[in-house]
């Protein structure tokens, strides 16, 4: 009867382990907080699944879904059809939320919250505006005291798809930027200090006086910092909100391509903050493993239908309903 017994128990923890998962991701840190939120739960909500992120920065987690080392990579700037040719396998593109781009700024002193021209915002990130008290930045802050206190710009050092979203629209609002700078996850920036992560850039302005850099907007509620409002393509200041970044997305959800690569920074309509953008799960048609691909479908399909309830709570916008109906279909194709 005991050796029975023994048997039966062997028995029961060779099929717990059997079905026990552990899947392995890296990449954005641009919305790791509602991705370590929703791994939690689903991992909590499903026995025996475990899923784990590291927030690396975008190029790391191209680099690593390319590689083969993790199980699904993570990233804001999508992969180039370059990056694509060179992994084993289709990668598919699949957005998880929106989220905003903000001029994040520490002005010891200063009550009023700026407004920025993205002339102003280029010149900055040039080194062609370098004090705050400059008259381009007074023009469009009447009212405003400036004081006399240089700026220390604060950019990413890693390759970062946060970098991407805000090089992208420089690039397309000053055609001296995109001439000499360009966009992507890594460029050469003509002026400021790194930091590594939306937290090393966070951090940094922070302990700064007169540093200004770009984080996503969770980081700048997270560390109360101030940031500024953005004057968009309609001629509105618009601050980065949930309803003013679901407003960048209108135009783009009816018109999304099929492989979901697009971007919607500078977007149309009067009430759009201008530097948002759709961040992406970067998930192998066919993985590797079987019982792992079949986590990340049932995972993907409990992201569109329970997680996007979560997201406006960490300051990300869900994903349009179009969106979300197109891409039941797509995720149906994962295993």
């Amino acid at each position: 009867m005991a050796r029975t017994l023994k048997l039966m128990v062997c028995a029961l923890l060779l099929c717990v382990t059997a079905s026990a998962q552990s899947l392995n991701g890296a990449g954005a840190t641009f919305p790791n907080p509602i991705y370590q939120k929703w791994f939690t739960q689903y991992s909590s909500a499903h026995k025996g699944v475990q899923i784990n992120y590291q927030s690396l920065g975008s190029g790391a987690g191209i680099r690593q879904v390319t590689a083969g080392t993790v199980d699904f990579g993570a990233s804001d700037g999508p992969m180039t059809d370059e990056q694509l040719a060179q992994v084993q396998g289709k990668v598919l593109h699949i957005p998880t939320v929106l989220g905003a781009v903000v001029p994040a700024y520490n002005i010891p002193g200063m009550k009023q919250e700026l407004k920025f021209t993205p002339e102003i915002l280029a010149y900055i990130f040039m080194g062609k505006i370098n004090n705050w008290n400059d008259g381009n930045i007074a023009k469009v802050n009447p009212g405003v005291k400036l004081p006399n206190l240089p700026i220390v710009v604060v950019h990413r050092s890693d390759g970062s798809g946060t970098s991407y979203i805000f090089t992208d629209y420089l690039s397309k609002v000053s055609p001296e930027w995109n001439s000499t700078v360009g966009k992507g996850v890594s460029v050469k920036w003509p002026v400021g200090l790194g930091g590594k992560g939306n937290e090393g850039v966070a951090g940094q302005v922070r302990q700064m006086d007169g540093a200004i850099g770009y984080v996503e907007l969770i980081y700048a509620v997270q560390n109360n910092i101030t940031y500024g409002s953005v004057r968009n393509k309609s001629g509105n200041f618009v601050k980065a909100s949930l309803e003013s970044t679901t407003a960048a997305a209108a135009a783009a959800a009816a018109g999304m391509p099929d492989d979901y690569r697009v971007s919607i920074t500078n977007a149309d309509g009067k009430n759009a903050y201008p530097i948002a953008s759709f961040t992406w799960l970067l998930i192998p048609q066919q993985s590797r493993d079987a019982s792992k691909g079949k986590v990340l479908h049932d995972f993907l399909e409990w992201m569109l239908r329970d997680g996007q309830s979560e997201v406006a709570a960490l300051s990300y916008a869900p994903l349009p309903k179009e969106v979300v109906k197109k891409l039941k279909n797509t995720v149906s194709t994962i295993h």
